[in-house]
């Protein structure tokens, strides 16, 4: 059930209950975790590597370099929602999110092109973000690359479900799938990634709405403006988490994404290990916890791995409330706004 409140006069707020339709439920005689590792070019013949951006279907050595992953746990309640994560797998962080009810897949993407365009200094302001834009729908928004549809995001991600559907109807994967069959439901995908994954993910729901934006250790896209753009994906279904050693804070990179968002409206800045769950609703949040001033592992501290929070007594990791609120929190649920920080340059230049 979702209440849906109605501004029925200037001084009068009629709340309304609409009945939210429940996922499928799981129908499957033998529960279990399934994970796939499946190759890009064994699904849909289109794709082709871009050598002018190292993106390869194959390295020098003719091993594969299209793998993709998907898992989903059907012993677990299904929330109907899936993620797709635009970054290296993490094993780690896919358990979790078939833990928590969450389809899980990450797609091979023509996205070498950092560090290869958009060099030039000054960058033009719109480069690397239609750049993104290109490599996430497969449509021509930038000069800079010519990435067709097979090999942008949706189309590999598109493909993925119905490859799925198919091989694993346990898992109930048609359910993101459009009732004509020709694209996603954009409205269940949950888009997330780390880095420069995490940049590509906010760019895109700037363009395409989405159930949610989880940002690890970004976004940032200095010098560019996308930030700013109206989005299609409300403000309050972006998250960010980042370590507030990781580089990305230098020269204001993370504040200025942020704040550019709207991530402000929403709550202030938490720290999580200082604020307990739910961390004040709000969508922005870091951590201080001690990683010997070394910046780099700072920035990957953010995801379940090596470099992440642990209770040095235990083993245990310290964030799993933070990746299960950041995934799950309901979105409806917000933080008191804040001004925007002055001290947070906002106007920058290269």
């Amino acid at each position: 059930m979702r209440f849906c409140c109605i501004a029925a006069s200037v001084s009068l707020l009629v709340c309304v209950s609409t009945v939210m339709a429940a996922p499928p439920s799981f129908d499957d005689p033998d529960p279990q975790h399934y994970k796939f590792t499946t190759r890009a070019s064994e699904i849909d013949s289109r794709v082709k590597s871009h050598p002018e951006i190292n993106f390869l279907i194959e390295t020098d050595k003719g091993k594969p370099a299209d793998l993709q992953h998907a898992s989903v746990d059907t012993r677990v309640a299904p929330r109907g929602e899936l993620v797709i994560w635009l970054m290296g797998h993490n094993s780690g962080l896919f358990d979790r999110l078939n833990s928590y009810g969450l389809h899980a897949m990450q797609v091979h993407y023509a996205n070498k092109w950092f560090g290869i365009c958009c060099q030039e200094k000054p960058v033009g302001e719109h480069c690397r973000g239609n750049i993104r834009l290109e490599a996430a729908t497969g449509e021509d928004f930038s000069d800079e690359v010519d990435i067709p549809k097979p090999d942008g995001m949706m189309q590999r991600a598109y493909q993925y479900v119905k490859w799925l559907a198919k091989e694993n109807p346990q898992g109930k994967w048609e359910q993101f799938l459009s009732e004509d069959g020709k694209d996603l439901r954009w409205d269940k995908v949950i888009i997330s990634g780390a880095s420069h994954g995490s940049t590509t993910a906010a760019r895109f729901a700037k363009h395409v709405k989405v159930a949610r934006v989880v940002a690890l250790c970004g976004p940032r896209d200095q010098y560019q403006t996308w930030q700013a753009l109206p989005s299609a994906t409300p403000e309050n279904r972006y998250f960010g988490f980042s370590h507030v050693l990781d580089g990305g804070w230098t020269a204001d990179h993370y504040c200025r994404s942020w704040e550019l968002i709207g991530m402000h409206k929403f709550g202030p800045i938490v720290n999580v290990d200082k604020v307990p769950f739910p961390y004040q609703n709000t969508r922005r949040l870091v951590t201080d916890f001690d990683v010997k001033g070394d910046a780099n592992a700072a920035h990957s501290s953010v995801q379940p791995g090596s470099r992440a929070y642990r209770d040095k007594a235990t083993g245990k990791f310290m964030h799993e409330d933070v990746w299960r609120y950041l995934y799950t929190h309901p979105v409806e649920l917000v933080g008191q706004p804040t001004a925007m920080d002055s001290n947070c340059n906002k106007e920058q230049q290269q």
